[in-house]
Parts: C-alpha cells; sequence; structure tokens
C-alpha cells in the first residue's frame, strides 16, 4: 500500500462522512461562513511547515504564526456568531507576539526581537486582564484589588525559606 494513497483516501473518506454529516444534521460545514477561518489556519500551517520542513528563511514563521493563531481565534469567533468579539480583540495582540517570538526561537536569537515581543504580550495581558476584571469578576469591588496584591505580598515575605 502506498503511504500517499493512504492518506489521500483518508482524506477523501473524511470529506464524505463530513458531507454526509452535512446533509443528515443540517449542519452547513461547507458554507463559507465555517470554512473561511479554516483557509487562514490552512495557509499558516503550511507557512510553519514550509520553514519546519526546509529549515531555511525563519521569517515565513511570522506570518505563519500570526496566521494560525487568528484562524483559531476566527474558528471560535464564527461559532459564537461573533458575541465574544468585544472581549477577544487583545487576541490579535498575541498573534503578533506568537509570530514574533516564532522567530525569535527558531531564528537567529536576536535580543532585539524580545522588545517587541514583550511590548506587545504586556498589551494583551494588560487589555485581556482589564476585560477580565471587568466582565468576568465585575462584582469584585476594585479598589480591593492593591490591597489584597499587598496582602499576599506580605504573606509571602512573612513565610519566605531562609536558608
Amino acid at each position: 500500500m502506498n503511504n500517499r494513497n493512504y492518506g489521500a483516501g483518508l482524506v477523501l473518506i473524511a470529506i464524505g462522512v463530513i458531507g454526509i454529516l452535512n446533509q443528515v444534521f443540517n449542519i452547513n460545514i461547507f458554507s463559507i461562513v465555517n470554512i473561511w477561518p479554516l483557509i487562514i489556519i490552512a495557509i499558516g500551517l503550511c507557512l510553519e511547515g514550509s520553514y519546519f520542513l526546509k529549515k531555511k528563511s525563519p521569517g515565513v514563521l511570522v506570518p505563519g504564526g500570526i496566521l494560525t493563531t487568528l484562524g483559531i481565534l476566527f474558528i471560535f469567533e464564527s461559532a459564537t456568531n461573533w458575541r465574544f468579539s468585544g472581549y477577544t480583540w487583545p487576541f490579535y495582540f498575541l498573534a503578533v507576539a506568537i509570530g514574533l517570538f516564532q522567530l525569535y526561537i527558531f531564528g537567529s536569537r536576536e535580543r532585539g526581537l524580545l522588545i517587541p515581543i514583550g511590548i506587545l504580550l504586556t498589551i494583551f495581558v494588560v487589555s485581556f486582564g482589564n476585560i477580565l476584571l471587568g466582565t468576568v469578576f465585575g462584582w469584585l469591588n476594585k479598589s480591593l484589588i492593591v490591597p489584597i496584591i499587598f496582602i499576599i505580598i506580605g504573606v509571602f515575605v512573612i513565610f519566605e525559606k531562609k536558608d
């Protein structure tokens, strides 16, 4: 059995099963509304794969990481009818940070890349943290956060193990 035929056969079987599920359960898997994020992921993974298969030009990891991350985000957004897009916008910053971080790890490890990565991650953490504190933890009195942080740090200082 040829490995190429085996893989192609599995892909065709998967497409057929998805088509049957689409018709029986009226899922509309093959509509452009559901497929376009997969196309973005496929392009991102092709860029990622082109580096890892050939081990040259790590610059393709930046758009590969960005597109793969955004494709995953867009699958979530499409599945939820973009209901959470007002809360997930910080992930756009994270996508760029992931692409740059891959370039740093698999490229020449230029320390200068860590600056924009750090800035983008900081924007992501602060923005998403602010969203979480404002929506998920809306019941929490925000004026208590700083004193609680001081209490936690004080407990760590008191119980710090001294050698």
